[in-house]
């Protein structure tokens, strides 16, 4: 019996078994070095406060994870020693972990001015408005409108507890991300709670349970594999009662 070269070099391959070379090689990325460990953020002092924050029961391991610098620095091996399961709640983690090194914050992620997990958000009505260098300023902002003046905007800053003006002045002010104003002097947003007898111009937006979780989706008609074969078997049983 004659064999063919394909196949004569793959048993040939399998008779010599790899280099270790090339074993290295292949486990190289597990020798890959961690990325620096970000600094904690006002929103987020430390370890327990981060996994509060991403949610998914994740608060339940706090106790296990010593430091700030275990947190994003334990691999999904070591994580799974420690207990933390089942294995998509690990990946979730990682994923996080990902996310605040590249600065990619929740609500609240941004705010310089935290205190006991409270951020104080004001409305500053008259912020004025910086005209491009090149162009001017645009006719919109030039215009006077019933909810500001000429040459003014609306913007949400981030001011510490007590203030009436961010400490650092009303000129190049950069709004609170996923903040916005509703009407003419409302704040709206996520988690945002407005402030009693301020008319909706100051708010908080207080650390709590899952305030920046990414929630799973869930199936429909079985998912995505099934879904087509689960609503055709609907449609003919409606279509057979209706027939009746």
């Amino acid at each position: 019996m004659t064999l063919r070269r394909p196949l004569l070099t793959t048993l040939s391959t399998l008779s010599h078994p790899p280099t270790p070379s090339l074993t290295l090689t292949r486990h190289l990325h597990h020798q890959i070095p961690l990325r620096p460990v970000p600094k904690p953020i006002p929103f987020i002092p430390d370890a327990p406060t981060f996994l509060t924050a991403i949610g998914r029961g994740l608060s339940a391991h706090s106790a296990k994870i010593p430091s700030w610098e275990a947190l994003f620095s334990l691999s999904s091996a070591q994580l799974k020693e420690l207990g933390i399961e089942p294995a998509r709640t690990r990946k979730y983690l990682l994923a996080w972990r990902e996310r605040y090194r590249n600065g990619e914050f929740g609500i609240g992620g941004d705010c310089k001015h935290v205190e006991n997990g409270v951020a104080e958000l004001k409305l500053i009505t008259d912020a004025p408005v910086e005209p491009n260098p090149y162009t001017g300023m645009s006719p919109r902002s030039a215009l006077a409108t019933v909810t500001h003046d000429p040459g003014t905007r609306r913007v949400v800053v981030n001011v510490p507890a007590g203030a009436e003006e961010p400490i650092e002045g009303v000129e190049g002010l950069v709004g609170v991300k996923g903040v916005v104003v509703k009407g003419a002097k409302t704040i709206k947003g996520p988690y945002v709670e407005i402030v009693k007898g301020t008319g909706g111009m100051r708010a908080r937006i207080r650390m709590q349970e899952g305030i920046w979780e990414i929630r799973r989706g869930h199936k429909v008609d079985g998912g995505e594999r099934r879904k087509a074969e689960v609503r055709a078997k609907r449609r003919a049983a409606e279509a057979k009662e209706k027939a009746r």
